[in-house]
């Protein structure tokens, strides 16, 4: 075998690897967070986040302020491989699902336990914002990871 084959068969290999990596540790960490995710909303069920922009008048208000709660969550390597041929061919691509579903699911954890912090009692107003973020250089196509802003407004209700 010529010199540039062994390093075309080493690229191989090395891809495969990288690739096998990619699944077998991003699918259990990725099982891990959603495991502490459902066990964190369970405990936080008792302070409700409300999309309504205002508030029933009946509300004795004693303290409001804004919260905000931020994730980053990236992609793990074999998902975007598989990202990229299915969005060569076309079709949904459930590896992006997932990173947003887990994004969004912790962002809003965060600004929960923001307002628990200053003892509200509801949010409201709720918004999200989503970007990605696909890396520092400017030429990489395709986003990495994807950042998701919660934010609303925290009420102490009497």
């Amino acid at each position: 075998m010529s010199g540039r084959t062994l390093w075309e068969l080493r690229d191989l290999w090395s891809f495969v690897a990288l690739v096998a990596v990619g699944y077998f540790f991003g699918r259990r960490i990725e099982a891990r967070h959603f495991a502490d995710l459902r066990r964190r909303e369970h405990a936080s069920l008792a302070l409700p986040v409300l999309t309504a922009p205002r508030l029933d008048p009946a509300w004795a208000v004693e303290d409001a302020a804004l919260v905000t709660g931020i994730a980053v969550v990236s992609i793990d390597y074999f998902k975007y491989v598989a990202a990229s041929l299915r969005n060569f061919f076309g079709g949904r691509v459930s590896a992006y699902e997932s990173l947003l579903d887990r994004a969004r699911r912790e962002a809003v954890l965060r600004m929960k336990e923001a307002a628990q912090a200053r003892g509200a009692t509801v949010i409201l107003n709720a918004r999200l914002e989503i970007s990605s973020v696909s890396g520092l250089d400017a030429g990489q196509r395709g986003a990495r990871s994807a950042e998701v802003l919660a934010y609303g407004t925290a009420l102490r209700v009497r």
